[in-house]
């Protein structure tokens, strides 16, 4: 038994007005898939610039605008040989945002330190900042008069009327 197969209809059995409406067809198709393939490269492009350049993460920059002193109270003890010290400042500290997102900071502290050592320290309460944003905060930090008074330099410093101390912050943020 022979089967004979039927000619399939070609682009070229079709007659010419046909024959450029599937042209058509096939470059209007093309043509939409290209632009939106060249769309998609170009956003993908425009974010990967801009997570690059604008929304880079950077530090906050910590700065301590102002310490004044509180209170300072000394008395010594002749009959036991101990000198008594209290001082308290009070400490403007503000914390910029240079980013464009606003961001949450955890619980941490303020420090000072004389000469490397630790003598003062304050907790920071979590919080969040803003884009963009500058937070002022006011600490009371109470030196730790043990720990100052043990380094041998401490009382030098006190009579020549420099008490060099060093203020740090750290903040860690999400």
């Amino acid at each position: 038994m022979e089967v004979e197969s039927k000619p399939g209809k070609t682009t070229r059995d079709l007659p010419d007005p046909d024959r450029q409406i599937n042209k058509r067809r096939k470059r209007r198709r093309r043509n939409i898939c290209l632009a939106v393939t060249l769309f998609l490269l170009a956003l993908v492009l425009l974010i990967v610039i801009l997570a690059l350049t604008v929304f880079k993460a950077k530090r906050p920059v910590n700065t301590v605008n102002s310490v004044s002193l509180k209170d300072f109270d000394l008395s010594l003890d002749i009959a036991r040989l101990r000198v008594h010290l209290n001082l308290t400042l009070d400490v403007n500290l503000s914390i910029q945002n240079p980013n464009k997102i606003g961001f949450k900071y955890t619980e941490s502290s303020a420090l000072i330190k004389y000469r490397g050592e630790v003598v003062a320290e304050v907790p920071i309460p979590a919080g969040k900042i803003g884009a963009d944003e500058t937070k002022a905060m006011n600490l009371t930090l109470t030196v730790l008069a043990d720990r100052l008074l043990s380094n041998s330099n401490a009382y030098s410093d006190v009579i020549a009327g420099d008490l060099p101390l060093t203020i740090y912050t750290r903040i860690s943020a999400k």
